[in-house]
């Protein structure tokens, strides 16, 4: 896919040294914002995105026309309540959706990155988005919140900035890729990798696509969003659209033909090298690394009020892994609230229609919110 056009940028000239070494300058980072900021500027929720989506939360996304990745959440009278709070989310740079990534023209050769782009981090991410309080003169942020990634994300920006955030709600992540979500990564990048229209990432400058390897990659992640139970009552083994089995490799199942639609829309939205790039920064993610085995210290110099939310059915972030951040804010006496939702829908729940999610998150935030 080629670069957006006609959506919000903000240039950051301020250079940025990433964790491989590299420094980046003079970069795009493509935001959208919802609501209003209030007179005080003290209204504002950064509102960080997962693998797979970018900066359109909320409303009719402008490039593929369908709704925002967070509607359930996001807007008037909504868990995030726009009409309340100013949100603020940026596409992460490696993305695909305007902000710098493997799919701009490096100023250098004038020719695509492709994977010629520097590997980037979570950490990454966080410290090109904290330029969005600059420019909108925000001295510290309401809340930061994110799902699955943008947990992640949420994680390290107290940490890397403990001061500017009164409120922190990472849902559904962890605080270091397991070895299992490596795994699954890996089989998806090297689906790509494996596609012979990939060259070596080179594909843009060829004006050919590894869509077949990107699509293989969204199905078998996209599993790994839902849960056994989700699926044996949503899909069973319903056949598509026939009464019984042909004996062949067509999409007997309902199941087989569901996969093979999300790895099919997904290839229209979606970058391959981004998703390379992106994914590896998710395995490269280990905050408790990051402070010699202790995750406590990650947050001893934040004030903070955290609210950890997990789901019963996610295997992919399972509960266990958001209880540790719990139990490392406990360790060092912070302020810190969890609650476990109940639901069916696998890792995908924070994006969906969960009613006892929706109204817990409304519930935390509205009342700090008065509590201020």
């Amino acid at each position: 896919m080629n670069i957006i056009e006609n959506i919000k940028t903000l240039v950051i000239k301020k250079p940025l040294k990433l964790d491989c070494g590299k420094t980046i300058n003079n970069f795009p980072l493509a935001y959208e914002t919802y609501g209003s900021l209030n007179k005080n500027k003290d209204n504002a929720i950064l509102v960080f995105h997962a693998l797979t989506g970018d900066q359109f939360v909320t409303g009719i996304n402008p490039v593929t026309k369908k709704d925002g990745w967070w509607s359930y959440a996001v807007g008037p009278n909504k868990s995030i309540d726009t009409n309340k709070y100013f949100v603020i989310c940026a596409n992460v740079i490696g993305g695909c959706m305007g902000s710098f990534g493997p799919s701009h023209k490096n100023p250098d050769t004038n020719k695509i990155y492709g994977t010629d782009f520097p590997v980037i981090t979570i950490n990454d991410m966080v410290n090109a988005q904290v330029n969005l309080l600059d420019h909108f003169d925000i001295k510290k942020l309401f809340s930061v919140v994110g799902g699955s990634m943008g947990g992640m994300q949420v994680l390290q920006f107290i940490s890397n900035y403990p001061d500017k955030a009164s409120t922190v709600v990472p849902i559904a992540c962890t605080s270091s890729h397991s070895a299992q979500n490596i795994a699954f990564n890996e089989l998806g990048r090297q689906a790509i990798a494996s596609d012979h229209n990939w060259s070596d990432g080179k594909y843009l400058s060829n004006n050919t696509l590894p869509d077949k390897g990107l699509s293989v990659a969204r199905m078998a992640a996209h599993i790994t969003y839902l849960s056994k139970k989700g699926l044996q009552e949503k899909f069973g083994r319903k056949l598509q659209e026939r009464d019984a089995l042909k004996f062949g490799f067509d999409a007997d199942f309902q199941i087989e033909s569901y996969l093979r639609y999300q790895g099919s829309v997904f290839v229209d939205r979606f970058d391959a090298n981004s998703y390379l790039y992106i994914t590896r920064a998710m395995d490269y993610f280990d905050l408790v690394k990051q402070f010699d085995g202790n995750l406590s210290n990650a947050f001893k110099k934040t004030k903070a009020k955290f609210f950890v939310i997990s789901f019963t059915s996610d295997w992919l972030y399972p509960t266990q892994e958001n209880k540790d951040i719990v139990i490392a804010l406990n360790a060092i006496g912070a302020d810190v609230g969890f609650v476990e939702i109940k639901s069916d829908k696998g890792h995908d729940s924070f994006l969906l229609d969960v009613p006892d999610f929706l109204k817990t998150l409304k519930n935390f935030l509205d009342k700090s919110y008065i509590e201020r």
